[in-house]
């Protein structure tokens, strides 16, 4: 509703507004710090019936305490409703909650045309062992019947409930969802005999989101829903016949491109199987050639551009495949195969980032969107295993006539610029993060226009353009990150934890020598240590150490244990004759290991003492 700029500080589990990477952090969720939140001043708090301290903290004086309960879409709504009543923001929130009905009210329209006999069986997968899942009455059982699947009745209430084998071969699902963290109970249970006996499993129908949506009862409810009747219902939502709205591009927005074959540039909106789709769209005012990463040289190219597909469509698109629905995006938008030029992103194009640099009479611009929480991969470590459309994608157009040799070289320069960026960012390898930084995402796409005027044959290292290619690239990649990921570079120790799959709450749970009131204390105590700059520091230095120690580039350790000893002892306010390995996990690096030890021994040496 934006009313982002009055957020003073979260926790760090929050990711709304999205750009918390610059926010004061009061610690973690379940556990946030008093000290912290007193230190901020606040006029406002949000709280969960889970902050019984933090309640009873302030209760009786200080700022005002609200709690955003929310266990249905009409308690999204009224949430909504309230908070702007609070920011005076009333006529933004009336529009959000008009924005997600429609949301809905679209996919109420598709499924409506599905019979109710041909309706699919889907259960919210959650819990570890024993297997669970939403009660009858919580807000995704909701989510599902929005999305036109039928939820399980197990005649249990509640915010998560235990399934039986039994229950679960009886209720035989036809899709199973979660987030990424079920994905280890699927692993663990669902090749099991029974729970392996469903139509879901047999025929591969196990989908994965993002913890925010499917855990949280939020504005993106209309968002969600979508996505979730679009994996549930693929076949039924890709047939032309079936559509509800009319596919067409219904409003543009100009950008700014100040180069003499430009024709024109701007940002369409269009409805393509009733989702909102994005496109850049560049036109030239003559033929130019080109270079694309996708398809390669092109000549006689009169548009270039990049367009986004939102999360309901990426299902349709990988049923479909790039041609058929490179065809069909064109159709809607007016463009054919032979003239045009373009590169399929998942990353919204109203992120789009826009750079320019100029030297004298040499210009270029360089237009990138760019996403890298999913699909981020170290090349010469990670293995590749598919193809989709770009996450990262660039497109240059300089000044001047690039030569083919130019061309090709100028990619070079972009793509050493944007690893030259993801690293600064210390972008993590989605599939290998806590052992090495993101080099790239693994469908990323360049395209260079051959432009027009002066003749240029190199665009290269040592080159002018390749300097001002490589500037703009690499602006342009942080930049586009930040606005489509909320990263970046001083990030709080937290997120870059996370980053690496390390949660602290995650760590010292696994911990089997200590009960679980001990547990919590440790993530209390360890989370108040990292709110403090000396002691984020520390894990932060070891983070550079670490991927150095990984890669060979530092062979011993002795110094950085004496660093850790002492870190330990000044936490615990004593000396230790000997550390323990509290914390075990061997799928931490070395150096990781050390130093969350150190920190974790001196808590636990000084709650010992009764310091």
């Amino acid at each position: 509703i934006g009313a982002g700029n009055m957020v003073k500080a979260v926790t760090y589990h929050d990711i709304c507004p999205s750009k918390v990477s610059s926010i004061k952090i009061v610690g973690g969720f379940f556990s946030p710090s008093i000290t912290a939140i007193e230190k901020i001043r606040p006029d406002l708090i949000f709280v969960s019936s889970l902050h019984k301290k933090i309640i009873g903290k302030f209760t009786n004086g200080g700022p005002r305490l609200v709690n955003l309960n929310a266990k249905s879409v009409s308690d999204i709504y009224r949430n909504i409703s309230l908070l702007g009543m609070i920011f005076n923001r009333e006529r933004e929130a009336a529009r959000l909650i008009d924005e997600i009905k429609e949301e809905l009210r679209i996919i109420a329209a598709k499924v409506v045309r599905i019979p109710v006999a041909k309706r699919k069986r889907v259960i919210r997968l959650m819990g570890r062992n024993p297997v669970m899942t939403p009660g009858d009455n919580s807000f995704q059982n909701e989510y599902i019947r929005l999305a036109g699947g039928i939820p399980p009745r197990f005649n249990k209430m509640g915010n998560i409930v235990t399934v039986t084998k039994g229950e679960w071969m009886r209720f035989n699902p036809q899709v199973i969802y979660g987030c990424g963290g079920d994905r280890k109970t699927a692993k663990e249970f669902l090749d099991r005999p029974g729970w392996r006996d469903v139509d879901a499993v047999r025929n591969g129908k196990i989908f994965y989101f993002p913890c925010d949506l499917t855990c949280r009862a939020s504005t993106h409810a209309g968002y969600f829903v979508s996505w979730l009747s679009a994996r549930i219902y693929a076949d039924e939502f890709s047939k032309n016949e079936e559509q509800v709205l009319e596919e067409k591009i219904y409003k543009s927005r100009k950008i700014n491109l100040d180069l003499n074959y430009i024709k024109d540039a701007r940002i369409s909106y269009s409805h393509i199987y009733d989702f909102t789709n994005k496109t850049l769209i560049i036109d030239f005012k003559r033929p130019l050639s080109l270079v694309s990463t996708l398809e390669g040289p092109r000549k006689g190219i009169e548009s270039v551009g990049n367009h986004y597909l939102p999360p309901p469509c990426w299902g349709l698109g990988h049923k479909m495949g790039l041609k058929r629905l490179r065809e069909h995006i064109y159709h809607v938008i007016g463009k054919s195969d032979d003239t045009a030029g373009f590169l399929f992103t998942g990353a919204d194009m109203d992120n789009l980032s826009i750079g320019h640099e100029k030297f004298k009479k040499l210009e270029v611009y360089a237009l990138v969107t760019a996403g890298v929480k999913s699909n981020a991969v170290r090349m010469s470590v990670d293995e590749g295993g598919f193809y989709e459309p770009g996450t990262i994608n660039i497109i240059l157009l300089p000044n001047v006539r690039l030569t083919q040799r130019a061309m090709s070289r100028a990619i070079i320069s972009a793509t050493e610029a944007k690893t030259a960026a993801l690293q600064d960012l210390d972008i993590r390898s989605s599939y290998s993060p806590r052992l090495g930084q993101a080099t790239g995402t693994g469908t990323d796409n360049i395209i260079v226009a051959g432009g027009d005027g002066m003749e240029i044959d190199n665009a290269g290292g040592h080159s002018k353009l390749g300097e001002l290619i490589a500037k703009a690239v690499y602006k342009c990649v942080k930049e586009a990150v930040y606005k489509q990921n909320g990263v970046v570079s001083n990030r709080n120790v937290f997120q870059r934890l996370k980053d690496r799959k390390i949660i602290v709450f995650g760590l010292i749970a696994s911990m089997q020598s200590v009960d679980t009131k001990g547990r919590t204390k440790l993530v209390s105590s360890l989370e108040e240590l990292l709110l403090q700059p000396r002691y984020a520091s520390f894990v932060e230095a070891s983070f550079s150490l670490s991927d150095d120690y990984e890669k060979g580039l530092v062979s011993d350790l002795t110094s950085y244990k004496l660093w850790c000893d002492k870190v330990a002892e000044e936490i615990a306010g004593m000396k230790l004759v000997k550390q323990r390995e509290i914390i075990k996990n061997e799928n931490l690096p070395p150096v990781l290991r050390m130093a969350l030890n150190a920190m974790v021994n001196g808590i636990y040496q000084s709650k010992i003492a009764g310091k």
